[in-house]
């Protein structure tokens, strides 16, 4: 620690030690037919950040409401393809930034100056802030397409008129916030909930989350809407 630090923090007696090396491997492919991976199955990185947990705990929650839909039988064809093309993304940052965090480990003068360097740069709130979402998965945004900033990425816990929006969501279920009163979810409501609150602290007219708290469409167009309701709960029931 000091040689890397320069202090030892006042650590002493340690209990329990182990050595983690650099090894940085990912999968090729999260899904083949029957088979998928996840967790340090599909990836493994250094520990640096203790970012693998929250990484595994993400790819279960957005592969788990996938599968239970496919169990039962409401799931579009192409849902658990959706597993692949957005959770393998976010495990190649995570390694990019391991890799980086572990070559400012080193003691040889470039990646130190490296490390001085951002260092500097971190004093910089908009740089700061762009690191803390990288390292804390916050940032993570899927490609749902073209749209505000706000559509693919996790929508905060925000104040609703029944509470706070997380508590909404433990059901596992999706979720129509509506702050103009004349959405509706029609022939998905066994599979999506409807929170009709003009009082929202939310910068849009409405939105649909998926399960896992995903914005997976954000406007005021009932038709554009049901197109959306479609693409990620399968089709009305009757």
């Amino acid at each position: 620690m000091r040689a890397v630090a320069g202090t030892d923090f006042g650590v002493h007696s340690p209990r329990w030690l182990s050595r983690f090396g650099d090894a940085t491997r990912l999968a090729e492919r999260y899904r083949v037919g029957r088979v998928l991976l996840a967790g340090d199955a599909a990836h493994i990185h250094p520990p640096t950040g203790g970012q693998g947990v929250n990484l595994g705990v993400q790819d279960a929650f957005n592969l788990g409401w996938k599968l239970a839909a496919q169990i039962r039988g409401w799931a579009p064809d192409t849902l658990l393809d959706t597993y692949h093309a957005e959770r393998r993304p976010v495990a190649q940052d995570v390694l990019d930034n391991t890799r980086a965090q572990e070559e400012l480990h080193s003691t040889e003068p470039g990646p130190q100056a490296v490390r001085r360097l951002l260092t500097e740069l971190m004093d910089f709130d908009e740089v700061n802030r762009h690191l803390i979402e990288k390292i804390t998965a916050i940032g993570v945004r899927y490609d749902f397409g073209e749209g505000p900033d706000l559509l693919g990425r996790r929508l905060r816990d925000i104040d609703v008129k029944q509470g706070r929006l997380y508590d909404l969501l433990h059901r596992g279920r999706g979720l129509l916030l509506d702050r103009t009163g004349h959405l509706s979810p029609g022939g998905f409501s066994d599979r999506v909930d409807h929170l009709a609150d003009p009082t929202a602290a939310l910068d849009a007219p409405g939105v649909l989350l998926r399960p896992d708290g995903h914005v997976a469409w954000i406007g005021d167009d009932q038709q554009d809407l049901d197109n959306h309701l479609c693409r990620w709960f399968g089709k009305p029931a009757d």
